[in-house]
């Protein structure tokens, strides 16, 4: 069986987290949304559940970080290019996401940018040219 990976994430406003990613071009999955919780669709494999506070809570004993003055996790994704990366940060900060930090960039290996969606999670988008990382390494 191939491996899955669930993010859980604590949401103030779920219809909000719901427009937000749906405007970047993400889907749901059905069977696993109402009005607790929604699957964040990544890939077949990926997915971020996002959950209402009060349900989150049922899930841990601890209090849930404050995401806008602290930093909980930073969540990776991969793009194709460059381009790409500039594309869905573009349009995360037309939907209402915030800039997390500069772009950063290794050389013409690598190219990432950050925003911080509108519950203040991290969010990174990445392209990685996996050969000239090795050449500029070696």
């Amino acid at each position: 069986m191939e491996q899955m990976i669930f993010v859980n994430l604590p949401v103030k406003d779920l219809d909000k987290a719901k427009a937000f990613w749906t405007e970047l071009g993400y889907s749901f999955n059905p069977q696993f949304t109402d009005e607790k919780a929604a699957c964040l669709v990544f890939s077949d494999t990926i997915f971020a559940m996002l959950i209402t506070e009060p349900f989150f809570k049922n899930f841990t004993k601890k209090d849930i970080t404050d995401a806008s003055s602290s930093t909980e996790t930073i969540i990776a994704l991969s793009a194709s290019s460059r381009d790409e990366v500039d594309r869905l940060v573009d349009k995360a900060l037309a939907a209402g996401a915030t800039k997390a930090i500069d772009p950063v960039e290794y050389g013409d290996a690598m190219y990432s940018r950050s925003f911080q969606d509108p519950d203040h999670h991290n969010w990174e988008v990445v392209w990685m040219d996996v050969e000239k990382m090795a050449q500029q390494e070696g």
